[in-house]
């Protein structure tokens, strides 16, 4: 080996005592990160992290009539990385549309067209430009850009909007749209993979820098257009009625209706006779999106998410009012957003507001979500996962494309804790008896297998169920306090930035300051199956001693609850830590000087395949 080599390994070794590296396995593409010290075993970013970023003024005009969006956009492009590059790449999501693409997903033949046409483009004002394109990649040949250098891109597109075959956009009605990933942008180029090439295919989420965005979305009169980022013109578009009401949400606990049917019927809540331009801006944000609609009403409030500096965050529900249950969503919101600032993650909303608006989907964007009208149980688990989404990727700009786990995972465990905040008889079971009934399978693959490689069962399991269990078993074993501490060690680190699984796993590990590496090796990297029984039952004295097997290789909570002769119960649990050391029985007793009826193990988030073995009656 070079001496440099050896020199990386008596560094890795040094850090692995500390942190338990070694324990977990690591791809050759990662290790390489700690090597040039982009990234650190601590779980920090390493002293040479970087990350590309761009600014983007975008101009688009949409006719709900044809469904054609006809746009151009600037983008100043920075490069931070050290390497030099000779080319481009940007993503057109709309070809996800075209023909011959290459989704799994049926799309209407009505849907398929041409995806998005290109019309011209220019770098540095030089408009005899090399590109390809390759399914929703566009690889553009460029003069070299070097380190931290910039150029000027210019683009002129237009595609048409689905119609229906409603995969996150599209039309919601004849006058209504949901309209996402409509603008070319330039894909991540990162310290792992260099650019990211991934196509989409419908299924795999997303991945995108931190950008700063200013969009003019031009609508017809009457159309009213909610979307990432703050609106620059209230007074240049809408009646300045409607803009007293939209800064009277922003200091409002109460629900305030910006519009409502009488102001729709009544044909004046846009200003002239003409179409509008409606102006937005959003900085450090990984994404841009807008809706738009001319009969959808808005409800809006506000609540304190930051009780340090006082900061609101803004609510907003907009929706047919034909769907009453939509009525009750701005509740939802509210509720979610104030959870998710003082309960968990504990974290101040990050964002000055959310829009929750009534579409064909259940989907996250920055500020934004596109959520179909739902009966009250859904729409509140729905509408709570989605807004968590907030955090988890947007926040915290994770590559949801490889790494699906790392965020719908963490929208799945807020949806569990927050569901019960809003409706107290909310007693949510997402996902479990899917994965009782499956984990163990050939399809059963450990969750750190690339979302890029997987699908169907698989790719449902290892993105919402098994991570959001895992994390909520840490934060059992850990406890409240200890659990927030980690996590927030984790945020602290990459909120604005890119992390990936190692990033994750070690900023927890020195978060809490122990090392959970035993737990994240079974629990997310290896196969396996979740299976407790209880094998015996002693009784000495007032003390009845149960014996319980781990007949599997994940390690899962205890949860026992004896019922006695006159119909009261005693309960009994123990954290993962009971098999931290590897054992495959454990103990737990119970002291009663009453008989009883039957002891069941398990509980609604304690997976097991076999429930068979999970009940023992008394026979005397």
């Amino acid at each position: 080996m070079k001496p440099t080599n050896w020199i990386f390994i008596l560094f890795l070794l040094v850090n692995v005592c500390s942190f338990a590296q070694a324990n977990l396995p690591i791809p050759r593409n990662i290790a390489k990160t700690y090597q040039k010290s982009t990234r650190s075993t601590t779980g920090a970013p390493g002293t040479a992290y970087w990350q590309n970023t761009a600014d983007y003024d975008i101009h688009a005009a949409y006719n709900p009539a044809n469904l054609l969006l006809q746009g151009s956009e600037t983008i100043i492009y920075t490069n931070n990385s050290p390497d030099t590059l000779t080319e481009i790449l940007l993503k057109l999501y709309p070809n996800f549309y075209k023909k011959g693409s290459m989704t799994l997903w049926k799309i209407a033949a009505d849907d398929v067209g041409e995806g998005m046409s290109i019309e011209s483009i220019a770098i540095g004002g030089n408009q005899t430009i090399a590109y390809t394109i390759d399914g929703t990649n566009m690889v553009v040949k460029m003069p070299p850009l070097y380190p931290k250098q910039n150029l000027e891109l210019k683009l002129a597109f237009h595609y048409t909007l689905n119609k229906g075959s409603h995969n996150r956009t599209g039309q919601v009605d004849p006058n209504s749209a949901f309209v996402a990933y409509f603008f070319p942008r330039v894909a991540v180029y990162d310290d792992v993979d260099g650019w990211n090439k991934h196509q989409y295919i419908g299924t795999q989420e997303f991945y995108n820098d931190f950008c700063h965005f200013k969009a003019a979305i031009t609508v017809p009169k009457d159309f009213v257009v909610w979307a990432t980022g703050d609106l620059k013109n209230c007074d240049e578009v809408l009646q300045n009625k409607y803009c007293r009401r939209l800064q009277q949400a922003f200091a409002s606990n109460s629900p305030v209706v910006i519009i409502d049917s009488t102001d729709l019927a009544m044909g004046n809540v846009t200003i002239g006779n003409d179409e509008k331009t409606w102006l937005y801006e959003a900085s450090n944000v990984t994404d841009f999106v807008f809706a738009t609609s001319n009969h959808y009403v808005w409800h809006s409030a506000s609540t304190i998410v930051d009780s340090t500096t006082n900061r609101r965050t803004r609510a907003d529900a907009v929706f047919n009012p034909k769907h009453r249950d939509y009525h009750d969503v701005l509740h939802y919101t509210l509720a979610s957003v104030k959870a998710m600032s003082f309960v968990f993650p504990k974290w101040p909303f990050p964002y000055p507001h959310i829009t929750v608006f009534d579409g064909l989907d259940q989907m996250e964007y920055p500020m934004m979500v596109n959520d179909l009208p739902l009966e009250r149980f859904d729409a509140i688990t729905t509408t709570d996962h989605e807004v968590f989404h907030t955090m988890f990727p947007f926040y915290m700009g994770i590559n949801e494309t490889k790494y699906s786990w790392m965020d719908e995972g963490w929208a799945t465990m807020g949806e569990w804790l927050i569901s019960p905040i809003i409706d107290s008889t909310i007693a949510d079971d997402y996902g479990m008896r899917r994965y009782d009934s499956t984990a163990g399978y050939e399809e059963d693959l450990p969750i750190t297998t690339l979302s890029t490689q997987l699908n169907g069962s698989a790719f449902f399991l290892n993105s919402y169920v098994k991570p959001a269990l895992g994390y909520l078993y840490v934060k059992d074993y850990l406890g409240n306090e200890l659990f927030t501490r980690a996590l927030h060690n984790y945020i602290s680190n990459w909120h604005g930035k890119h992390p990936m699984p190692h990033d994750f796993f070690n900023s927890m590990n020195t978060g809490c300051g122990r090392n959970l590496d035993w737990f994240w090796k079974q629990w997310f990297f290896e196969s396996g199956y979740p299976d407790l029984a209880i094998s015996k039952v002693k009784k000495t004295g007032n003390t009845y001693m149960l014996t319980i097997e781990n007949k599997g290789n994940k390690p899962v909570p205890i949860d026992l609850t004896m019922t006695l002769d006159d119909g009261t119960t005693q309960q009994q649990h123990r954290t993962i830590g009971i098999w931290e050391s590897g054992n495959k029985t454990a103990n737990v007793t119970f002291v009663t000087n009453k008989k009883y009826t039957k002891i069941v193990l398990g509980s609604l988030y304690t997976a097991d395949v076999n429930k068979a073995n999970n009940e023992v009656l008394n026979k005397d």
